[in-house]
This record gives C-alpha cells, structure tokens and sequence, in this order.
C-alpha cells in the first residue's frame, strides 16, 4: 500500500460483487462514503462477522488517494471519475430504497420492463416484470438463485429511471407471483 496521509484513514472492507464472485480489498479511506464516491460498483462491508472473518485473509490494501490502483479497481475508478460532475451524479445514493423503471431489449429476448425495488446496497429488494402484452410477475430474492447488485446508486443515469412507491406498489398488487423453477 501506497500511504497518502494516512493518519486521518481507516481500514474498510470493500467488495465489488459481480454475481457469480466478488473481489475484496482493504480500503483506506477517511469514510465510508468517501470509498463509494471515489470507487464504482462497491459496497463497504460493515457485517461485523464478515469483516472479522477477512481480518487474516491477506487481502491488497489500497490507499484510496493513492495515484495507482491495483487491477480491479482502476477501472471503477475511473467509472466513478467519468460519472462524476453529470447532472444526476449521486442524487439517489443516500436513499434507503429507490423505485426504478428500466427497460431491457435485447436482440435474443422479448422487450420487458422491470419495475424494482432495491436496496442502498444496489440489490434487488422486489421486482415486477411488464410484457409487452400486459402480463405482470413479480418476484422477490426467494425467487433468484443470486441477488448481486443490480445498480450503482451513485450512477447519474438513474435519476431519470426513478418512479415512485405508490406506482411500484400499484403494479406490485396487480402482478402474477412468478412460478418457481422446477
């Protein structure tokens, strides 16, 4: 670890999830916040039974203001660094829950729209699927055989995806529980 002042900093166990893994690091930060205003992508991992379960584990300890980055985070760092400054720029980052809309439409599937709930982590809390021809499912983490991050609650492009409970609610009382895999 590159030290830059460090006598201000603590230690943060911080992991960047990607579904299938994740990538863990020790960050030394002034705060919390300041790890996920500086890093994309990130959670700061405050379970106390998980940190302590890290504590011998010989994770790379990064210096937050260091002028390098170590593989993995370069990039998210410079994910955060371009997002940084745009309209948008964290307006939903220091909610407990946020309600979005998004669209996916890719080639190989039916045009949906994904209502959800998610989390101040960026996970999914509920969700509501909308098809084209009007069905409605909803689905929960008891539905997903994972839950990663779904959303960078700092991204400025989510501002305009956000809507409100009461229409998240709405379409969550009409929706078809999804059926379960067999």
């Amino acid at each position: 670890m590159t030290s830059t002042d460090s006598a201000d900093k603590r230690r943060f166990l911080v992991l960047h999830d990607y579904g299938m893994g994740g990538t863990w690091w020790w960050v030394h930060a002034r705060s919390a916040q300041q790890v996920l205003e500086t890093l994309a992508w990130v959670e700061v991992v405050t379970d106390l039974e998980t940190v302590a379960r890290f504590e011998d584990e010989e994770l790379e300890e990064v210096d937050i203001d260091a002028s390098l980055m170590p593989p993995g985070l370069e990039g998210l760092r410079a994910e955060r660094d371009a997002q940084r400054g745009r309209e948008g720029f964290g307006a939903l980052a220091d909610r407990d829950i946020v309600y979005l809309r998004r669209r996916w439409d890719e080639e190989d599937d039916e045009p949906v729209v994904y209502l959800m709930e998610v989390g101040s982590d960026g996970r999914r809390i509920r969700q509501v699927e909308l098809a084209e021809d009007g069905t409605a499912l909803r689905s929960g983490p008891d539905d997903w055989p994972f839950n990663p991050p779904i959303v960078d609650l700092f991204d400025p492009a989510l501002a305009g995806q956000e809507i409100s409970q009461r229409e998240f609610e709405d379409q969550w009382t009409r929706a078809h529980q999804v059926e379960p895999d067999m």
